[in-house]
Formats: C-alpha cells, structure tokens, sequence
C-alpha cells in the first residue's frame, strides 16, 4: 500500500502563491515529491514524462478549463482533485461529478482527498 510519503503530486496551478501555499501544504503532511506547473502544456509534459500518482489541478488556469490534463491523468489511471473558487457547480461534461475542492481549502481538505485516491487505488487492485 502506498504512503503519503511515497507518491508523486502534480500541483497544476496558474497563481504563484497559491501553488506556494499546496505545495507547503503537501510538505507538511509528508509529500516529498511535488511538482508544480503553471499551464496545461507543463502539466501534459510531466505526465508524459513522469506519470504522477496523484494530481491536484486548478479548474481555471488562464481562463482555460484543466480538462486537457484530467483527460491524460485519466488516460494513465492516475487520480486527481480539482480546485476551484466554485466548487463542484464550476464543473461539467464528463467531470461534472469529478472530486473538487473549494477554494478556500484547508489542510485537512487536500490530505482527505489524497487518502481518498490512496483507498481507491487499493480498491481498484
């Protein structure tokens, strides 16, 4: 079973500070291999290159939708969460009852969404 400590994350977010802010957060609760991008393009990159476990993806990313990304996550069978000031009304298509955060998050918010993805990595074994 994986740990916290063991997985990959993409933060895919277009603010600065605010990627600041998920990638303190994931450091505090053990995650020790993140990393971020700002655009879809970086993020496919890193997908291709480095298929992460786990994925946290900002909805809005320079007023585009990060569909792109959750369709190649989807693809390599890797979760995700998706961020957005919304919050699940922000989403549709195919990913209208996709796991969201709402902005403002907490901590708690962001690790009870990585353990989600843990457990159903272990269900789907």
């Amino acid at each position: 079973m994986k740990k916290i400590e063991d997985l990959h994350i993409l933060v895919v977010e277009d603010e600065a500070i605010i990627a600041m802010l998920i990638e303190d957060t994931l450091l505090d609760i053990g995650c020790k291999s993140i990393e971020v991008a700002p655009t879809i393009d970086r993020a496919l990159d890193i997908i291709a290159a480095r298929k992460p476990d786990f994925a946290i993806l900002d909805l809005n990313l320079h007023g585009s939708r990060s569909y792109p990304i959750a369709d190649a996550l989807r693809e390599h069978g890797r979760p995700f969460v998706f961020l957005s000031g919304y919050g699940a009304k922000g989403l549709d298509g195919i990913y209208k009852n996709a796991d969201v955060l709402q902005k403002p998050f907490q901590q708690t918010d962001i690790e009870a969404a990585l353990r989600r993805a843990i457990m159903s990595d272990i269900a789907a074994s």
